[in-house]
């Protein structure tokens, strides 16, 4: 066993005690045996450089929390505990109109900061991002020269005042340039035989174009519109031999050639590529024996032509990726719909692009830059250049309303002038070799940045006063470092006093943790009645009994922590943005994060970075697939209602801004977008009908169209209702009266027929009335004496 790893153990053991009078913490837990190995367990720990402290059978650790080692007696000036601090050196404040120099416009703030860090360690700060009004703008149109374009250069010549005309209501500080290409001039891209062929590639087919070339810079960017008209009307198509171009040997010219094309420092610069066929990508120079890699240098010469065609391979897209983003380039492919599908993959892999799918004739390209110029300034996104591995940046963006989007760091939807801001933890999980790096954050196509310098606080002052051969380690045994004897070879002990030719096994019990367990956990040598731990394949192995080290920890996938951690005396520190046993689970949302701006789609819940769908029915990356969810009508119904006419339950929620990113237009009728449009209607709150329409163009851009006029049902006319009760009531009082009439006619009809028809049935015999009394009576008068 080698002796150098026998004193380092030794030293250790000095440190880490059995017994602590505060308790065990994850400072004394891991057993450190320098000041710089105790920085790096925790943010929390500090060392104590004091000769007496610490002694060997003390109980207390020279690595602790910052108050134990004071309450323990440490002095001040032997605490060795850096702290982390941010300090902002630029904080120039936000323009809000583009005017004069470069200088005099601040679109992201602040400028320069300076941060101290302790491993394990994180601080945050904030970049705020602002879109000025009347930013200059340089456009560079790059157009494809192949005979197929033919009738697309006639329509350049009116490009110049409509595009001057067009992008003068966002700028008043436009440049325009003009260059072209066809495809690197070499078999078999283009035709090399007979001779004249060469001069006129279109004398096969009956007419006259130029030779072949791979890119011709035409004209620098410039003010003068008409120059612009005058160059394009010099220009005539080529022809070249294979169906794909060489526009992205093109594209990388134009943006490395920085002098040549004129790009301003202080402008948007915006390169419009338009093409109606594929492009070379690289390693396709193999074809022609082309294989030495594109090094994104210019090599334009005099005349302006590309003098490396032949000799270099096409630019990787990665390449030209760093290229655009070194030079704070838009790059806008303006392509025919018969390859709009793949120029829109390489969007996806090249940041800061944007695909519009161009006519035949390219008579909408104006409409397309203007778009795509609306939809690059309408977008924040930051980017990083140069952070290193061990530094970890986590984003959260703040966006429209002060709407906080946790892991983003970007904002859409944006308006010229709007401001955002982002919230970035910087977190070290390691020391680099460096003690200071710089890194720059920086807004995608701004030439404004964020210039970050980090110190890595991961050494401890006390180590510039070490002592070599000191007299405190046994007369000259050992270095005395931070308070501690660092052992010559063949020495161990606190002070370096015992020699491994001394050694005695009598002291073999302090190596035993416990009754019946193995001597040093059966991984290190009892020496001097310490532990002096073996050496290991896998990592380090440390501890009082050597029962720590840096390799049995959980593993995922093979990989110890998964990778995203360290392993610490069995147990994985995760480094920031992941969790959990083995550090496999992400923290991360924005994985999560659907098209309509919710987790999840609203759908499920974001476990690990990855969707868990929980509605029924609903799955795919964002559970934005749902045949028995509610269709986009009912969706978009409630963005309306919240957008355009201000209630809702999103207005009553608080979440209109953060579910609804669809922009709204009034509209008189809505038109017809065939099977890029939903239709849609709906009854609301006051019983009105609203017609608005979905409508997603081919780029992604989605609008929702609103008519103005709504169909709402009439209010009650109050007369008319009375006098419609009122004849309603004559009308049932006079339809009563007659069937109650009708009725007792029709008894009494029926009374008289059965009359008659008895009295025309009864037959009356003749004779006397008993009854009858005459109405005659006659008396005889007896005092009558007459005769």
């Amino acid at each position: 066993m080698g002796t150098s790893s026998h004193h380092g153990t030794l030293l250790f053991l000095l440190l880490a005690s059995a017994s602590n009078v505060f308790g065990s913490n994850v400072c004394t837990s891991r057993g450190v045996t320098t000041c710089q190995q105790c920085l790096a367990v925790h943010p929390s720990c500090a060392w104590c450089s004091q000769e007496e402290f610490g002694m060997a059978g003390s109980g207390v650790s020279r690595c602790d929390l910052r108050q134990n080692l004071i309450d323990e007696g440490c002095s001040s000036a032997a605490l060795e505990f850096p702290s982390s601090t941010l300090t902002i050196l630029k904080d120039d404040p936000l323009s809000d109109k583009a005017s004069g120099t470069a200088d005099d416009v601040t679109q992201v703030r602040p400028q320069k900061l300076r941060m101290k860090l302790r491993p394990g360690d994180a601080k945050l700060f904030t970049v705020t991002v602002k879109q000025v009004e009347d930013y200059p703008v340089d456009l560079y149109y790059l157009m494809d020269l192949s005979y197929s374009m033919k009738d697309d250069l006639f329509r350049l010549l009116t490009l110049g005042n409509k595009l001057a005309e067009t992008m003068g209501k966002t700028t008043s500080k436009l440049r325009m340039g003009f260059g072209a290409f066809v495809d690197k001039t070499a078999s078999p891209y283009m035709y090399t035989h007979p001779p004249e062929v060469v001069q006129n590639p279109c004398s096969k087919i009956g007419d006259q174009c130029m030779a072949q070339f791979g890119f011709r810079h035409v004209l620098s960017l410039t003010e003068t519109v008409s120059r612009f008209t005058e160059e394009v009307r010099k220009q005539q198509v080529s022809r070249n031999r294979d169906a794909p171009e060489g526009g992205f040997d093109a594209v990388m010219q134009a943006v490395v050639c920085k002098e040549k094309i004129g790009w301003r420092p202080d402008a948007s610069h915006l390169l419009v590529l338009t093409t109606d066929a594929k492009t070379h990508i690289a390693l396709d120079g193999r074809i022609a024996g082309i294989v030495q890699p594109n090094d994104g240098q210019c090599y334009l010469d005099n005349d302006n032509i590309y003098n490396k065609s032949t000799v270099l391979d096409y630019p990787s897209l990665a390449l030209m990726t760093d290229k655009m983003s070194e030079n704070n380039i838009n790059l806008i492919f303006a392509v025919t719909s018969e390859v709009v599908s793949l120029y829109k993959e390489y969007s996806q892999l090249i940041p800061g692009t944007t695909v519009g799918t161009l006519s035949d004739d390219s008579g909408n390209v104006i409409q397309l830059i203007e778009e795509a110029y609306a939809k690059i300034r309408s977008k924040v996104e930051l980017e990083v250049l140069g952070v290193p591995d061990e530094l970890n940046l986590s984003f959260n963006a703040t966006c429209l309303n002060g709407e906080v989007i946790l892991g983003l760091k970007s904002c859409s939807g944006l308006k010229i002038g709007d401001t955002v801001s982002f919230s970035v933890e910087a977190q070290l999980r390691g020391c680099p070799k460096e003690k200071s790096r710089t890194f720059t954050v920086k807004p995608l196509g701004f030439r404004d940045s964020l210039e970050v310098t980090v110190d890595f606080a991961c050494g401890c002052d006390c180590e510039a006063k070490a002592v070599a051969n000191s007299s405190v380690c046994s007369n000259g045994n050992g270095t005395y470092e931070c308070g501690v004897c660092q052992c010559h070879p063949g020495r161990l002990g606190p002070r370096c006093e015992c020699s491994l030719e001394d050694y005695s096994p009598s002291d073999d019990a302090n190596c035993i943790p416990k009754p019946g367990s193995p001597m040093c956990s059966g991984r290190g040598d009892c020496l001097c009645g310490q532990c002096s731990c073996h050496a290991n394949d896998f990592g380090q192995v440390w501890g009082k009994y050597c029962e720590c080290d840096d390799f049995n920890c959980l593993r995922f996938k093979g990989a110890l922590c998964s990778d995203k951690g360290k392993c610490n005396c069995g147990f994985c520190q995760c480094d920031a943005g992941w969790k959990g046993e083995n550090c496999n689970c992400s923290t991360r949302t924005d994985t999560c994060m659907s098209s309509i701006g919710l987790l999840c789609s609203g759908r499920g819940n974001c476990e690990c970075g990855v969707c868990q769908c929980t509605q029924t029915g609903a799955y795919g990356d964002t559970c934005e697939k749902c045949p028995t969810c509610p269709d986009s009508c009912t969706i978009k119904k409630e963005c309306v209602e919240c957008q355009h006419f201000k209630r809702g339950q999103y207005i009553t929620d608080d979440t209109c801004n953060r579910i609804c990113k669809t922009e709204i237009q009034e509209v008189g009728e809505l038109a017809s977008h065939a099977e890029h449009a939903v239709n849609c209607s709906y009854k609301d709150e006051n019983d009105c009908i609203v017609h608005f329409q979905y409508y997603e163009d081919t780029s992604g851009k989605s609008i929702l169209y609103v008519m103005k006029e709504l169909e709402c049902p009439e209010g009650p006319n109050i007369l008319m209702v009375l006098l419609l009760v009122a004849g309603a009531i004559l009308l049932l009082g006079l339809i009563g009266l007659l069937i109650w009439k009708l009725l007792i006619t029709i008894h009494d009809r029926r009374e008289f027929a059965k009359f008659e028809e008895e009295r025309r049935n009864a037959k009356w015999d003749t004779a006397n009335n008993p009854l009858y009394v005459n109405a005659t009576s006659t008396f005889t008068n007896v005092a009558y004496r007459g005769n």
